[in-house]
């Protein structure tokens, strides 16, 4: 039997003047606007993922320029190194370990003998935050013409792990190399982008960092930093013909993401850097400004994300979730099985 609440519900909806033929047509074209927004935007990512290619690199600098690379020995470094030297242009390489420098710069020396490529290399600990290694760099680069600072260098947890228990030297490190480290290489080389009036900034961003990432906190919120830093200073440098962009990535087979198989999800550092390089500023379907995702598989996930869920909803933070904390407990339990062994 129907409550009298109900029925006086029913009887107002009943008595109620029907909705003028106006604003029923108001209304549909507010939903079709959605809705051909949407299509636009999905429409923008397939010819940005499938046919559109970006800015030349040559754009930047002629044959013979410089590009500066952080974290330059390993991964997705060591791949833009090495794809930046196949293009013509010489090279800083950034790192921590001088050996690898080393192997890295003779390896690209032989591989381009004909070229007279030319690679300096710079060996820093980003964790230690010493100004004398930001002097180091300055001294490196003066008067040399940089056309492309690449900033690749950062940390991650060793694991996935709650923030309450993160331990305090990964903590700051992740803090420290990140944020300030590529904070302060910018200052270094910025300014002579900025004497010569163009130039690229490329800083690589990260998932955990476009959405919140539980038991990643540090590191997401280290990205997230990064995120809106580079808009405020893509903003800055516009005016001096400087293309500041932040790179987003998700999960690629590096060292760090402890992966070592490529799948449809999950490009290999080779292919990622080659759409990096190739698709420079192709991120109109995207919410954030001056951010792009170079990987076609990765930039399918983020416009479902961006446009059904939503980056911040409680939906893809409980899902972030779920994902880490078992990730967390696999890695717990192989730490284990290694224990045992010894």
């Amino acid at each position: 039997m129907d409550s009298p609440i109900m029925e006086k519900a029913l009887e107002y909806i009943r008595q109620a003047p029907p909705v003028p033929q106006y604003v029923q047509w108001a209304f549909a074209g507010i939903g079709a606007l959605y809705l051909g927004s949407k299509l636009l935007s999905f429409l923008q990512l397939l010819v940005s993922a499938f046919l559109f290619v970006g800015a030349p690199l040559r754009k930047y600098g002629r044959f013979g320029s410089w590009a500066v690379v952080t974290g330059a020995s390993d991964g997705l470094g060591k791949e833009y190194a090495t794809q930046l030297a196949a293009k013509g242009f010489n090279l800083v390489l950034v790192s921590r370990t001088q050996s690898k420098l080393d192997t890295l710069a003779n390896d690209l020396e032989q591989k381009y003998p004909g070229r007279a490529l030319q690679v300096k290399t710079l060996a820093m600990d980003f964790a230690k935050d010493d100004d004398r290694d930001y002097e180091a760099l300055g001294e490196l680069i003066r008067g040399l013409d940089i056309a492309i600072l690449i900033n690749n260098v950062g940390q991650s947890h060793s694991i996935p792990v709650s923030f309450l228990e993160t331990p305090k030297e990964e903590l700051r490190n992740i803090i420290t190399i990140n944020c300030l480290g590529t904070l302060k290489v910018t200052q270094v080389v910025a300014p002579i982008l900025k004497a010569r009036k163009h130039g690229l900034i490329l800083t690589m961003g990260s998932f955990g960092g476009w959405t919140p990432t539980p038991y990643l906190a540090t590191y997401s919120g280290s990205k997230a930093f990064l995120q809106q830093w580079s808009n405020a200073l893509a903003s800055e440098l516009a005016d001096d013909h400087i293309d500041v962009y932040l790179v987003l990535s998700h999960l690629v087979t590096t060292a760090m993401s402890k992966i070592r198989r490529p799948s449809l999800l999950i490009p290999n550092a080779r292919n990622f850097v080659k759409a990096a390089l190739g698709k420079v500023g192709l991120g109109g379907y995207q919410t954030a400004p001056n951010t792009y995702t170079p990987w076609w598989s990765h930039s399918v996930m983020l416009w479902v994300v961006e446009n059904i869920p939503g980056v911040n909803s409680p939906v893809t933070i409980w899902y972030n979730k779920k994902m880490h904390v078992d990730i967390r407990k696999r890695a717990l339990r192989k730490r284990e099985r290694e224990a045992k062994k010894q």
